[in-house]
């Protein structure tokens, strides 16, 4: 039996790790998909805050992030409290004692948790993209993975008072996506547009991006990298039905990316007359993030279903956005925020135990809390140091004001 216990204990463990390190790729993926989808001026600017974001985000989290999201005792169902820096891992004698309930080491948890934290500031990363300073960014990064995410994080995976209610999500619809692009959401109000984007009568001026090679890249790297942050929210794979799950899990989160790309591109073909790639590209993340929030109870059918009408919402979603005025360069709000909603509601098709009202009080309890915070922040990083580059400055090209270099010195013209 304690042979078993440990091999379980190995397997897990290591199956976690693995997915972990899948998530992780998905950094990758942001940072391609957002360069691509960027001015060639803006690209180095971008590929460092990618990097940038992904080292704060371990590092805030090992500080205080992962202790207030999981916490030994919390304050209330509310307020975790703040304690730092990680404790002892598990021990052999702790996962006998278990009989079975410890799956895997602690040290294994917190890297795949550490690595959704850093999705969640990814996404910030793209809408922001363009005319922001650099170093508000960074600074907004370090509130946003150290206090922020894990607040309310905890409200439904630390046990809280989402959990309690019986809010359902799975693997972060919520938690990590409607997270991520509320924060982006703040800022971008904030910010303001990018200069050209709009005209004074109303006119949408589109902004091209410079690479869609590495844009779709970006994707495919990110769809790879969601079977391990779907599959890996299972927990556990040592076991015929937990090999089952993680299988299905699997199945559908395919099935839902690939039903989105058909429906954003067929529904832009509709609109525009045209095949668009970048609609394309939304449609497999919109699917990805919405089957995100439950990836298990659907059939592979509903899966499809629940990834198409992902892919209609982005497309107008992404219109609708451009109408207000709000200016998000790669599309993050609508694929991580709006149809990160629409996963959330979409649990209560096929989970029982997921109702309407705990459905709903998540999504409003997650956007308020983390507007709110974040907008605070954001505004405190202006006064101190200010958000946005100079109107030189974005003309030029933030490669050159905030990094002093170029990523494509051939064929840029950086003002020099």
């Amino acid at each position: 039996m304690e042979q078993l216990t440990e091999l379980s204990y190995a397997l897990d463990t290591f199956y976690f790790l693995i997915c972990g390190a899948f998530v992780m790729w998905m950094a990758a993926g942001f940072a391609m998909l957002e360069a691509g989808l960027v001015r060639a001026k803006n690209t180095t600017e971008i590929l460092t805050k990618n990097v940038a974001l992904y080292s704060i985000a371990c590092v805030m989290y090992m500080l205080c992030g992962y202790n207030m999201m999981y916490p030994a005792e919390a304050v209330n169902s509310i307020w975790p409290g703040i304690s730092f820096l990680l404790g002892e891992d598990n021990t052999t004698v702790d996962v006998l004692a278990s009989k079975g309930e410890t799956y895997y080491s602690t040290m294994a948890d917190f890297f795949f948790q550490v690595v959704f934290v850093a999705t969640a500031m990814s996404i910030v990363s793209g809408a922001v993209a363009e005319r922001m300073k650099l170093w508000a960014f960074l600074s907004f990064s370090v509130v946003m993975t150290g206090f922020i995410y894990p607040i309310q994080g905890y409200w439904k995976w630390g046990g809280g008072f989402l959990d309690q209610l019986g809010f359902s999500d799975f693997a972060g619809s919520g938690v990590v996506h409607l997270c991520g692009a509320t924060a982006a959401l703040a800022g971008v109000l904030l910010l303001g547009a990018r200069k050209g984007k709009y005209g004074a009568n109303g006119s949408i001026h589109p902004i091209p991006g410079c690479n869609m090679p590495l844009a779709t890249l970006g994707m495919f790297i990110l769809w790879l990298g969601w079977f391990g942050f779907n599959g890996g929210s299972e927990l556990k794979i040592s076991n015929v039905e937990e090999a089952n799950a993680v299988a299905l899990i699997f199945v559908n989160t395919n099935a839902a990316a690939a039903a989105g790309v058909i429906s954003a591109l067929v529904t832009a073909h509709i609109l525009f007359g045209k095949a668009d790639l970048s609609m394309a590209l939304n449609g497999a993340l919109a699917g990805l993030v919405a089957i995100t929030a439950e990836p298990l109870t659907p059939t592979p059918l509903l899966a499809s279903i629940i990834g198409a009408i992902a892919g209609i919402i982005v497309v107008f979603s992404v219109i609708g956005f451009d109408k207000l005025k709000i200016d998000d360069p790669v599309g993050a709000i609508s694929v991580h925020g709006v149809v990160g909603i629409w996963g959330l509601l979409a649990v209560c098709f096929s989970n029982p135990d997921a109702t309407l009202v705990a459905q709903l009080t998540g999504i409003a309890s997650i956007f308020i809390f983390v507007f709110s915070a974040s907008f605070l922040t954001w505004k405190v990083i202006q006064s101190i140091i200010g958000i946005r580059v100079t109107e030189e400055e974005e003309y030029q090209g933030v490669d050159y004001s905030e990094c002093g270099m170029e990523a494509y010195p051939e064929f840029t013209n950086s003002g020099k």
